[in-house]
């Protein structure tokens, strides 16, 4: 996959602001800012699935 420079970037920024105009543009950026830090928090606790719940009572 080759490298995303700048003019790529300036493209890609101007059709998202065509799409969603300069009013939703930071709505939509915080959600997918959201989304990625859901999607690692997911990926870091499937790790944890695998082992037994904890319970708040002691044998």
């Amino acid at each position: 996959m080759p490298n995303i420079g700048m003019p790529e970037l300036i493209v890609i920024l101007f059709i998202a602001l065509i799409i969603f105009g300069a009013g939703k543009l930071p709505e939509v950026g915080k959600n997918i800012g959201k989304a990625i830090r859901g999607l690692k928090k997911g990926l870091s606790d499937d790790d944890d699935d695998s082992k037994p719940p904890k319970t708040g009572t002691t044998p």
